[in-house]
């Protein structure tokens, strides 16, 4: 497998949507001349030869301790024995069962308050993807810095970790809020003309944790200095896309992963989504404008959070679907007899009039429970070229 890690430039034209928080102080929490060195890897992502890029989501481990760590919200009959390995037996079923291309983390990922030791916790939660050599990722939610190390701290950490694409920040973004904002471009098919070129565009950002602006209560948000690294990076990306070599008609699509839903999660009822919604949408009590800066980037076709875990719900609004993938983590508050969950993801390519592998037509979506026979639910279109949202029979 072969890994494309794009970085940006700087400087992007303010939107409209953005403006909406100009009054909120940016707190810079990460400068050029502190960011450690990122991880260099000699294998690129890209498409398998059966035109497949396959992402298992992981959301909310809440690991902590390991085996002394008790599970939450489970049947009386699951109480004994069941701890933060039986998290770590999900992943190494799920990788088993979906040999997935890319694992991506989606935040609070140990929990720190009952992590003795955060480095030791993080090394246990990421080891059965690093025991398989997958490539994968993170983003930070708002636990996993409430250990033993500082939010720069975890974030340092995980891009030291092996087989990891994390990336601490954009190293051309030379002043951006949080930790963990970056993107990773997928390449086609490797027999095929668009070896070279990104077919998938895969970005990633720090959610936060909680509001650091004293009017403003609950939690974190995507600011405006990481909206404008987005914005930059989606305008580079997609006229690269339709420039020769191999120029396409039109930019590749691109799926967005944080933690925490935006307040647009909030827009559905049951008569519009796919999934369950038992719970409320704990977004930040503002709206940074972050969906609206994804509309008019043209190229995101899906967002991919946790946080809520008792959600597990995709959604589509004005052309964008809004997904959660469930709660994973054991220790993590869940319901007893609602089995833990993950989501995946697929793009596929489509064939060309020559017979070989061309750009996306399809991403799909579905998940599995942490049952006997991690029973698939749920699956649907998200995208492709002719409709979006149709189930998967």
């Amino acid at each position: 497998m072969e890994l494309f890690v794009s970085l940006p430039f700087h400087g992007f034209v303010v939107t409209t949507a953005v403006l909406l928080l100009c009054f909120v102080p940016i707190n810079v929490s990460a400068v050029a001349s502190r960011r450690p060195p990122q991880l260099q890897l000699s294998q690129k992502l890209r498409f398998d030869q059966n035109g497949e890029f396959k992402i298992l989501q992981v959301a909310d481990m809440h690991f902590a301790d390991g085996k002394t760590t008790p599970c939450l919200d489970v049947l009386p009959s699951q109480v004994h024995g069941c701890s933060d390995l039986n998290t770590s037996s999900f992943i190494q079923r799920m990788i088993q069962a979906e040999k997935p291309n890319l694992i991506v983390f989606t935040g609070d990922n140990i929990f720190g308050f009952d992590a003795k030791d955060s480095t030791k916790s993080l090394n246990a939660a990421f080891a059965p993807a690093i025991a398989a050599k997958i490539p994968w990722a993170a983003v930070l939610g708002n636990h996993d810095q409430e250990g033993t190390l500082s939010r720069e701290g975890v974030m340092k950490h995980i891009v030291g970790l092996k087989h990891t694409v994390s990336q601490f920040n954009p190293s051309e973004a030379h002043i951006i809020d949080g930790f963990g904002n970056y993107n990773v471009e997928v390449g086609g098919a490797e027999v095929s003309g668009l070896a070279n070129k990104s077919v998938l565009n895969i970005y990633f950002l720090d959610s936060g944790d909680y509001s650091t602006v004293p009017d403003i209560p609950g939690y974190g948000w995507i600011k405006p200095s990481q909206q404008f690294w987005f914005q930059s990076t989606s305008a580079k990306l997609q006229r690269a896309h339709m420039r020769p070599p191999m120029a396409q008609k039109s930019s590749a699509p691109g799926l967005v992963y944080f933690h925490i839903p935006l307040p647009e999660f909030a827009s559905f009822d049951s008569s519009n989504y796919t999934g369950v919604r038992q719970e409320g949408i704990s977004s930040a009590s503002i709206n940074s404008g972050f969906f609206t800066t994804m509309v008019e980037a043209g190229d995101v076709k899906a967002v991919f959070t946790g946080h809520d875990h008792l959600n597990d719900f995709c959604g589509q609004l004005t052309g964008i679907q809004l997904c959660y993938a469930g709660g994973f983590g054991y220790h993590a508050y869940g319901k007893a007899g609602w089995s833990r969950r993950a989501r995946v993801v697929v793009a596929s390519l489509e064939k060309t009039v020559k017979g070989d592998w061309g750009a996306v037509k399809s991403i799909k979506t579905w998940k599995r429970l942490d049952d006997r026979y991690l029973t698939a639910v749920d699956g649907q279109v998200l995208w492709s070229k002719n409709s979006a949202g149709k189930r998967r029979n």
